[in-house]
């Protein structure tokens, strides 16, 4: 177990945390439904109520939150004391969508819920580039013995483009950039594997062979899930593992550097914020808690964010 300390309780299935240069953290609530800002005291305000499942969220354009809806994919259930994301039904599930919150208002806008005509399934996670434009992933839809074959995308912030770039991924989850805008990373949550493409030009990978091993960047053993990530200064994924519950890290040439445990077996997601960014936040979706610790790494300046 890992130093933290515990910055507020009582959420409901926290994700997508943003640090603000204020000192607060913007956070979704999955199954509040809500993106809520946390204050440095732990006081929780209510940003806006989001429908669905809002799922992971990043700072965006024109001071806009952009947030991954999964359209109600998941349902809150308990397992061993632990809230837990349970499949959803087609009486519930209403597809997904990416949204914008301005944060000032609370106003909620759908900006995309296709590409070239394919609704979107699931949208998990977010990341901008620095030419305005955002890559993130669609975890897809299980019911019963059926499920969808999904991707990873690349969107216009203004609702003008929308364009699938890997295709299939299998479970997509957490995805990041690296420090120079020049690879790609994501999570496959039931592989337990991050995956690596180059960015050739925006919203443009490199086409690999079926059979190029170099595309998994690190493989984990054993039964560990992934969700989200973040990644630091220098280039490493700090991936969020479910089941031994914390923060993993994997360096750029794929070697394991370091595991956090936190206690908490659904532990989804990681930023930084703070003084030279070296305040770790932490989602503890499990036991409804944001928690932070002191990183011994700088974490990476986000676009529209901390730059």
């Amino acid at each position: 177990m890992s130093v933290f300390e515990e910055v507020t309780s009582g959420l409901k299935f926290p994700e997508g945390p943003i640090a603000m240069d204020d000192g607060s953290v913007i956070l979704v609530e999955m199954f509040g439904p809500r993106l809520t800002r946390v204050l440095p005291d732990g006081t929780k305000q209510t940003i806006a109520e989001i429908p669905g499942g809002p799922n992971g969220a990043a700072m965006g354009p024109n001071g806009l939150v952009y947030v991954c809806n999964n359209g109600a994919r998941f349902f809150e259930a308990e397992l061993d004391g632990f809230a837990f994301p349970a499949g959803s039904g087609p009486d519930r599930f209403f597809g997904g969508r990416i949204q914008t919150v301005d944060i000032k208002t609370g106003k909620v806008t759908d900006l995309y819920t296709s590409c070239n005509g394919v609704p979107l399934t699931a949208p998990n996670d977010l990341v901008f580039d620095e030419h305005g434009g955002f890559y993130f992933t669609d975890h897809g839809y299980q019911h019963d013995r059926t499920g969808t074959l999904t991707g990873i995308l690349y969107a216009k912030n203004d609702g003008s483009m929308i364009k699938e770039i890997v295709f299939p991924a299998h479970d997509a989850n957490g995805i990041g950039l690296s420090p120079d805008g020049k690879k790609l990373y994501w999570a496959e949550t039931w592989n337990g594997r991050v995956m690596q493409r180059d960015i050739v030009s925006p919203g443009v990978v490199a086409e690999v062979s079926p059979i190029d091993t170099s595309v998994c960047l690190y493989g984990f053993p054993g039964f560990q899930l992934l969700d989200s990530l973040a990644v630091d200064s220098a280039g490493n994924v700090c991936v969020a593992t479910l089941v031994n519950g914390g923060i993993t890290v994997i360096s750029p040439q794929g070697e394991l550097l370091d595991f956090y445990g936190t206690g908490d077996i659904l532990t989804t997601n990681i930023c930084f914020g703070g003084k030279d960014l070296q305040t770790a936040y932490i989602t503890l979706s499990g036991t409804g808690k944001l928690v932070k610790m002191q990183w011994k790494r700088p974490g990476l300046a986000l676009e529209f964010l901390n730059k």
